[in-house]
Parts: C-alpha cells; sequence; structure tokens
C-alpha cells in the first residue's frame, strides 16, 4: 500500500503552468538594448589552488576557481565546466566508457522545474553509466486545457532551452558524448531495429529504473533518493553485458555480424526526477551541473524588461512613501503563490500562504513597497494583491501587470515584450516568471512546489557560488529567500525533493 500511495503521488507531481505549440527564438528586445550579463557562455578553468585570469573576464575575476566573481543565480551566468569535466575524466580513467551506449532523457513531465531536474538527473545517471551518446533531449508537453493530464505530445529541446548553449558547455566539459538529434542518428541504430525486426527505432529503445542497479534497499517508499548511487555506473555496465550474452547480442560497443554498431539506447523510467543525491558529487557539482539548462534567450529578454519595470516601481514606491522603504530602493518583492487546482489538499492553503508571506515581507521591511507575483491562477493571483494592499500596502504586479503598466509610459521596449509574452505557452511563461524571481530583493515561495524550491535553491548561489553551503530544510531561510511550509515528516512533506533538487 505504502508503494502504491508513493507511486499514486509522483503522479501528482506538483505542476505549474499549461503549454501550447509556439516554438520561436527571436531577436533580443528592443534590438539589444536591454542590459544583459556579458560573461562568456561557458568558463572552463581547472585551476587547483593557483590564481588563474580568464580571459574576457577583465581583471576582477582572478580567483583559484575561475569564478568566483559569477553570480551563479543570475540566469544568464555561464555554465562552469571544470566540475563536470572531473566527473567526466573519472568515468574516462576507469575504462568505463561504453562505446554504443546512447541515453533518452525525453521521459519527463510536468512544469518547468519538474522537466528541468528529470533533463538533469537523467544526464547524471548517463555519465555514471559510461554512455557515449546522448539524444538531444525532448520535452513531454501537457494538455492546454487541463496541467494535470502530463503526456500530450513532445517539444523540441528549444522549447524551453538555450540549446547553442547547452551543446557549447557538454562539448566543452565532456567531449566524448556525442548529440544526437533524435533515435534514428545513432550510429547503427536503424540497422539494429532492421536486423531485429522490431521495424522502428525506438522499439529497440530500453527502459531502465537506476534504483533497480547498485544494491537493496529497505522500505518500499517509490520517493527515496538512490542510496547506491556510487554503484550504479558498475552495476549497469554488468546488466548491460549480461543482457547482451543472454539475447546474444555482441558485446556494448561491439558491430554486429552485418558489421553496422550495435549501440545500447536507454530511456529511463518515469519519475526518476528526484532520486540522485545531488550533493554526492561535491557542492562544486552541485551548484553548476544545472548550468547547463540556460532559458532560451527570448525567455530572458522579455523577463529582463520585467524586472527592470518592476526595480523602477520599487523606486518610486520608496519615493511616494516618503523614503520609508528607502533601503529597498529599487528592490521588489517576489512571491509565488502556488493555488492551482492540481495543488495537493495537505500543501499548505492560500491562506497559510498568504499569511506566512505577509508576515515575512513585513518581518523584511517591504511594507508599502512593490511586490512581483507569480501565480497561474489570476482569480487567487488578483484575491492576493487585494489581501496584500489591505494588509501591508503592497503593491502587486504580475508580468502581465508589470509590462502593461510600462507601456502606458510608451516604453518601447515594454510594448515588445508584452508582444513576445502573449505569444508564449504557459509554461514558457512560467520561465519568464523563475527568471524574474531569480531578480528580486527577497523571495518568499512555499514548500513543496518545485518552483519555489528551484527558485530558492538557485538564488542561494548567489553570494558563495561554487562554494555555497547546502539550504538549510525548514529553517529561517538564507537571507535571500524563505519557504513556508510543513517540514515535520521526510516524505509527507515532500523534503526529499531538497536532497535530489539541482540548483
Amino acid at each position: 500500500m505504502a508503494c502504491s500511495i508513493g507511486i499514486f503521488l509522483l503522479y501528482l507531481w506538483n505542476q505549474h503552468y499549461r503549454y501550447h505549440d509556439r516554438v520561436t527564438v527571436p531577436s533580443p528586445i528592443g534590438g539589444g538594448n536591454v542590459a544583459a550579463s556579458h560573461h562568456p557562455s561557458v568558463i572552463t578553468s581547472t585551476a587547483t589552488g593557483s590564481h588563474k585570469s580568464l580571459p574576457g573576464l577583465g581583471p576582477e575575476v582572478e580567483e583559484e576557481d575561475g569564478a568566483s566573481a559569477i553570480d551563479l543565480s543570475d540566469p544568464r551566468a555561464p555554465f562552469i565546466s571544470w566540475p563536470l569535466q572531473r566527473v567526466c575524466a573519472e568515468v574516462e580513467a576507469e575504462g568505463a566508457v561504453v562505446p554504443g551506449l546512447t541515453f533518452l532523457c525525453d521521459n519527463n513531465s510536468g512544469g518547468p522545474g519538474n522537466i528541468r531536474n528529470y533533463v538533469l538527473t537523467c544526464m547524471r545517471y548517463a555519465l555514471a553509466a559510461g554512455a557515449s551518446g546522448l539524444v538531444m533531449p525532448t520535452i513531454r508537453a501537457r494538455d492546454p486545457a487541463d496541467p494535470a493530464r502530463l503526456f500530450r505530445g513532445s517539444r523540441s529541446f528549444a522549447y524551453m532551452f538555450d540549446e547553442p548553449h547547452f551543446r557549447a558547455s557538454l562539448e566543452a566539459a565532456c567531449p566524448r558524448i556525442a548529440i544526437y538529434a533524435s533515435p534514428d542518428d545513432v550510429p547503427g541504430a536503424r540497422a539494429k531495429a532492421q536486423r531485429e525486426g522490431r521495424g522502428t527505432v525506438d522499439r529497440v529503445v530500453e527502459t531502465a529504473t537506476p534504483k533497480h542497479f547498485g544494491g537493496a534497499r529497505g522500505g518500499c517508499d517509490q520517493r527515496d533518493p538512490h542510496r547506491y548511487a556510487d554503484g550504479f555506473g558498475a552495476a549497469f555496465r554488468a546488466y548491460l553485458r549480461a543482457s547482451a550474452a543472454e539475447r546474444g547480442w555482441p558485446e556494448p560497443g561491439s558491430a554486429g555480424d552485418d558489421g553496422n554498431p550495435n549501440p545500447r539506447l536507454i530511456r529511463l523510467s518515469w519519475g526518476v526526477l528526484w532520486d540522485w543525491p545531488v550533493l554526492r558529487d561535491g557542492p562544486e557539482f552541485a551548484a553548476s551541473f544545472g548550468g547547463l539548462l540556460r532559458f532560451r534567450a527570448d525567455v530572458l529578454d522579455i523577463a529582463d524588461v520585467v524586472a527592470d519595470a518592476m526595480r523602477r516601481r520599487a523606486a518610486s514606491r520608496s519615493a511616494e512613501n516618503g523614503g520609508e522603504t528607502a533601503k529597498f530602493d529599487r528592490s521588489f518583492l517576489g512571491i509565488h503563490l502556488r493555488t492551482e487546482a492540481d495543488a495537493l489538499a495537505r500543501w499548505p492553503s492560500y491562506e497559510n500562504q498568504t499569511a506566512g508571506y505577509l508576515r515575512e515581507a513585513a518581518a523584511r521591511g517591504y511594507r508599502g513597497a512593490a511586490a512581483y507575483l507569480a501565480s497561474g491562477d489570476e482569480t487567487e493571483a488578483a484575491r492576493f494583491a487585494a489581501d496584500a494592499a489591505a494588509e501591508l500596502g503592497l503593491e502587486v504586479r504580475t508580468k502581465y501587470g508589470a509590462l502593461e503598466a510600462t507601456t502606458a509610459d510608451d516604453d518601447g521596449a515594454a510594448v515588445e515584450a508584452l508582444e513576445r509574452l502573449r505569444e508564449l505557452s504557459w509554461d514558457q511563461q512560467a520561465l519568464v516568471d523563475f527568471a524574474v524571481l531569480l531578480r528580486c530583493g527577497y523571495f518568499v515561495g512555499v514548500s513543496p512546489s518545485s518552483f519555489s524550491i528551484n527558485v530558492a535553491l538557485k538564488r542561494h548561489l548567489r553570494d558563495d557560488g561554487l562554494r555555497a553551503r547546502p539550504w538549510r530544510v525548514g529553517g529561517p531561510g538564507d537571507g535571500r529567500s524563505w519557504l513556508v511550509g510543513r517540514y515535520n515528516r521526510y516524505w509527507e512533506d515532500w523534503l526529499f525533493m531538497f536532497d535530489g533538487m539541482w540548483p
């Protein structure tokens, strides 16, 4: 029964927004005039204690890891590749690379937080297994009329993420891994399907559940982190050899009787997105690995305009209040309200979230200030704005409200951003919320929303970067973010997500 409940809860995982088809990557808003980070896309320093200067970053970046001056909470931060390069090198040094072993990280679902974590977790398992190839991840879309219906076709990687950045970053850190556009492009895949009489390549793709490899687990809660992650690679390679012998296939990496390569295509089972303990490879890997998945450029351009509009409004509110909020002159409060219809009943209610958010806002000095609200429910957003105004004098705006107010001032960048925002799907608009919340002065969200947790953990990297200590679950926050929620029971309160979330 416990296992069944665990699986059922997995299906109801934290969802956020809905989708539709459009995938566009237009030019920067305002012809590129929006302020943005000018860091290079990838930092490859592998210094081991000596101070190194990085070309193109300026003289201020001369720290031992080459990245100390980089704000890793910035959605445009460059990818720091040396932690991933080290993990890849360890696999190669063990002689554990398997030619032809190719992973598909497409069995994902849900909102941006879930999609992002699934792809990263799948890739970490691929590295451990010794994979030599990766099919460019695709994104499982949701029903536009009902976000709880998770499997309604696929979208390309570019639906959410920056593909050129991903390719360049992976190439810099782990050049052994070839990226294929589709399963059909994997060398030998079509010949294998034909040889085995399977018809299509997708029929030779094997499904694997990582927790079945590396050791037995106590208990049966399906959300338990992978307690034997260190042993996964060796156990999985042993399975590849044994299963090949059982089926009469050539050794992994060998050619078939027809002379064609005999690849093994692996798709991980659904629901493994929180399985890998993210600190297993050290804090520097945990802090940097998520940088592979940068949001698409047009989303970040829109978020730049929204964040700038909110900063200006925060400054105006400070002036209107006679300087009472002067210390937050251009700092706005960021809020994530998670009360959509698919939220589980035992999660914090609207009343719990609102009470906690407003109490924290008052304690942080945001009375009478400007606040940015991310919510997938317009009715609840309007309700919260009214409650916040009545209790704290907060002026609450959503992404649409921020842009619409600015377009009234004939701001050309805001007009263009608003037009582009309307062209995005609900899930893509959630990425705008995510990026704006990374830039607010202080953030309040809710556990166990994967969206809120992901924002808080990403913001946590701002000061210490690669050296950031783990987020203190259930504590008072880190001075940049705070999450309302229950923190008493590991499974029921979904605290396992903190152990498996990539910032």
